[in-house]
């Protein structure tokens, strides 16, 4: 097992461990790491997720919907009215067990019951042992976009039980790995120091380690940055398109799928601008690849939907905002002009 410390002010620090089977000692974890006089649990998950938990307390389930779809402020009062009438209570906890949708959810009804419950995360595929477990951002979507209501609340206590990663359909792994060559970008070229080994790439790690490596560096920019007023935009690489994507196409391409396009075109765009050269847009291809994500735009996708949607991102200040490479790394850049923002979609078309 491989703990990871996310360090926050007034006593909020909180582990993250990764390794096998953690899942069935969540009881023990919760005992050591996180909240021991926790009188009941309520456990959100889903039908589909292949693994039940013990929180080793009185605990009821309630499941949410499949599928993106579930990311809704319906789901969160019929969450929280279940919660009421089951009688939970600040003496208690939230539970959530599944990926990064039951993630976002459980956290964002936890931020939300009570005015803030706490919450454990169990995380059953590597798009949530990677991010969206991590951090404490927490919502749900609206016809209009991905995720633009929420709260920031962070979690107790994290589980990434590695094991749980041979339960998933291949497609859900393509997922976690659109966010995996994120991190490539972010710290992962040179990898392994805070885990014991020699500063290696990411992509040679084992895979506890990967997931160790891609949630340490993550930890070092919430630490940073907790609530986003700065530097923890850069978490966002490739979300911009990403989200436009899910948002303009119903959702066909799975999230970590589609931000995998939105790599290679923040580095189309910032090559674009002058930020960075020839090679370091190839290199974005090649991590992309390599994870066998595709680095074009759908067939069928309409450029100026996807750029309404763009104009619309959550982190936009001036005209289109983007998280994009350059010589001093990863950083938000302001004010990119509409022609500038049309070409560099045509570049990836």
């Amino acid at each position: 097992m491989i703990e990871v410390r996310v360090p926050l002010p007034a006593d909020r620090s909180y582990p993250v461990l990764v390794g096998p089977g953690l899942a069935s000692e969540l009881a023990a974890h919760l005992r050591q790491h996180a909240l021991p006089s926790a009188g009941r649990a309520a456990v959100v998950t889903q039908e589909g997720i292949p693994v039940r938990v013990d929180p080793g307390v009185e605990h009821r389930v309630f499941t949410i919907p499949e599928g993106e779809s579930a990311k809704t402020l319906a789901t969160i009062e019929g969450l929280c009215r279940d919660f009421a009438q089951w009688g939970l209570s600040r003496a208690d906890i939230v539970v959530g067990v599944g990926g990064g949708v039951v993630t976002d959810v459980a956290g964002f009804a936890a931020a939300s019951y009570h005015r803030g419950l706490p919450v454990v995360h169990v995380a059953t595929t590597l798009l949530a042992q990677v991010d969206a477990a991590i951090g404490g951002k927490t919502g749900v979507n609206l016809p209009e976009g991905k995720n633009l209501v929420g709260a920031f609340w962070q979690p107790s206590l994290v589980l990434c039980d590695t094991a749980l990663l041979d339960t998933l359909p291949e497609r859900e792994m393509r997922c976690g790995l659109g966010e995996v060559a994120k991190y490539h970008f972010l710290g992962g070229s040179l990898s392994g120091a805070k885990i014991g080994r020699m500063a290696i790439s990411l992509d040679e790690l084992a895979i506890d380690e990967r997931v160790a490596r891609c949630v340490e560096i993550k930890a070092e920019v919430v630490a940073a940055d907790e609530r986003e007023s700065g530097r923890r935009a850069v978490l966002n690489y490739g979300h911009t398109l990403g989200h436009a994507i899910e948002t303009t196409g119903r959702y066909d391409l799975r999230h970590g799928e589609a931000v995998a396009v939105g790599l290679v075109y923040a580095a189309e765009l910032a090559r674009s601008l002058g930020r960075i050269g020839d090679d370091r847009v190839a290199e974005h291809r090649r991590v992309v690849e390599s994870y066998g994500l595709c680095a074009s735009l759908p067939v069928g996708a309409d450029p100026e939907g996807l750029m309404a949607v763009m104009a619309r991102d959550k982190k936009a200040l001036s005209g289109f905002t983007f998280v994009l490479d350059g010589g001093s790394g990863v950083e938000t850049v302001a004010d990119i002009d509409v022609d500038t923002v049309r070409a560099a979609l045509e570049a990836i078309r």
